[in-house]
């Protein structure tokens, strides 16, 4: 039975708190879920796709004897130890259903916040790979990446019909996870970047993305216009100007009472959006959500906020 759906752009809802043009995105109901997708992607027959929401499903998660979620249901997509399995295989189904993805063969990732990209060309039924990134050119088969905050990216060649999947969190980024894979779909299906599009999924923003000096080393090391994604003393902790050893005598501060180190926050969106662009996808095919996972808990996941908490979906394929 077809699956009955509502679809609106996300212009003049609320929250419209999504970067670039609003319109480039559409919130659709299917049944009691809620699914986010690109709109250029959408426009593509010859492809499924979709972000997933929390809403719907037929999980309980239940938080400080409060159950979360409308009418207490959530839709988690992944296998975590509070969730039954029965219930996760459901939520799938809905999901896939929702796609129109249904009859597609499923491929997930064990994910390990890495570079490591995998092409599939027949994938065994139920196979789980380890790594954080997917392509394929191969119709029926559905590419997923799970998040809780951080960013779901998916990116389609409309000419060759080659389509990715890539779970990138700061250590995913920090490895240029996006440009890798673009990099394989180039190498192995002779993609051109600018016969890409590329859309970034809801992911934790910068207004609580707070991380400490040891990232901030890190892409200050890897990208030359690093600071571009940080707010707060990045050049400091960069540079390492911020040495504990000293910082107590500095204060004035007897041993054990020395301030909190100095945080910053990243912007894990604007650093793959840079990325990708320096990977030769034109600025207009790069499509970006600006929903904050940690600020809209109630219509997202988020493991920084929750702790406890489901995951989200992200999936690709050519039908």
């Amino acid at each position: 039975m077809a699956v009955m759906e509502k679809r609106k752009t996300a212009r003049g809802k609320k929250p419209a708190n999504r970067g670039g043009d609003e319109s480039a995105w559409n919130e659709r109901r299917a049944g009691s879920l809620q699914i986010i997708e690109a709109g250029a992607l959408a426009g593509l027959p010859w492809l499924a796709h979709g972000f997933s929401t929390r809403i719907g499903g037929a999980s309980e998660l239940k938080e400080d004897g409060q159950k979360r979620g409308k009418n207490g249901k959530v839709l988690n997509l992944g296998f975590t130890e509070w969730d039954q399995r029965e219930r996760v295989i459901e939520n799938r189904r809905r999901f896939f259903q929702a796609l129109g993805a249904e009859k597609m063969r499923v491929v997930t990732l064990r994910q390990i916040h890495s570079d490591v990209v995998h092409r599939l060309d027949e994938p065994e039924e139920g196979q789980t790979l380890q790594g954080d990134a997917l392509i394929t050119q191969k119709r029926g088969v559905l590419l997923t990446v799970q998040t809780a905050d951080c960013v779901p990216i998916l990116l389609a060649d409309t000419k060759k019909r080659v389509v990715a999947a890539i779970h990138s969190g700061w250590r995913g980024t920090a490895r240029r996870i996006a440009e890798k894979t673009l990099g394989r779909m180039q190498m192995e299906f002779g993609t051109r970047p600018e016969d890409v599009i590329a859309a970034i999924g809801p992911g934790i923003g910068q207004c609580c993305y707070e991380v400490g000096e040891d990232v901030a080393k890190e892409f200050h090391a890897q990208f030359p216009d690093a600071r571009e994604w940080f707010e707060g003393p990045f050049d400091a902790l960069a540079s390492g100007e911020n040495d504990p050893n000293w910082l107590p005598w500095l204060t004035m501060r007897p041993p054990g009472h020395a301030p909190p180190s100095p945080r910053v926050h990243l912007d894990l969106i604007a650093a793959n959006r840079s990325i990708l662009a320096h990977a030769g996808v034109p600025a207009g095919r790069i499509l970006w959500s600006s929903f904050c996972t940690n600020c809209r808990s109630d219509l997202f996941f988020s493991y920084r906020r929750e702790k406890i908490t489901g995951r989200l979906m992200a999936a690709i394929g050519v039908r």
